[in-house]
């Protein structure tokens, strides 16, 4: 369980390093070098690691639940916020709530997809291909 959660934080943590409602982000900070001096080395050297973070991510969540398994997971979150917000949790009103939402669920489920193999061994004892390294 706490291999998901820190699955969960890094993928929470890349995902609002490159984009938060706060305007404290990468996209902020490279939307103000484009208004102003350009873009430098630094915001260059940022965007690589960023995009190696998301590259690593994405490719372990889309080969660990392929095209079904990541449609079911989307749907597993998508309908547990609705679940959420028929309870009135949220205010209707704030964008903000909505991006948050979307961020922390995109987050959710890159958490899944990047633990999948690690639960399904747990739970059915079979092993992914990838997985005998590790073994």
């Amino acid at each position: 369980m706490i291999q998901i959660l820190i699955r969960f934080i890094g993928a929470l943590l890349v995902i609002l390093l490159t984009y938060n409602p706060t305007g404290h982000s990468y996209v902020s900070w490279l939307g103000d070098a484009l208004n102003g001096p350009g873009i430098q080395a630094q915001h260059a050297f940022v965007g690589v690691v960023l995009l190696i973070g998301w590259t690593i991510l994405i490719r372990a969540t889309f080969r660990s639940l392929g095209a079904l398994g990541l449609l079911l997971a989307s749907a597993l979150i998508g309908t547990f916020v609705w679940l959420l917000d028929s309870f009135g949790l949220f205010e209707k009103q704030s964008d903000s709530i909505i991006v948050w939402l979307a961020l922390i669920s995109l987050a959710a489920l890159l958490a899944i997809g990047t633990s999948w193999s690690h639960i399904r061994r747990n739970i059915t004892g079979q092993v992914d291909v990838d997985d005998v390294e590790e073994l």
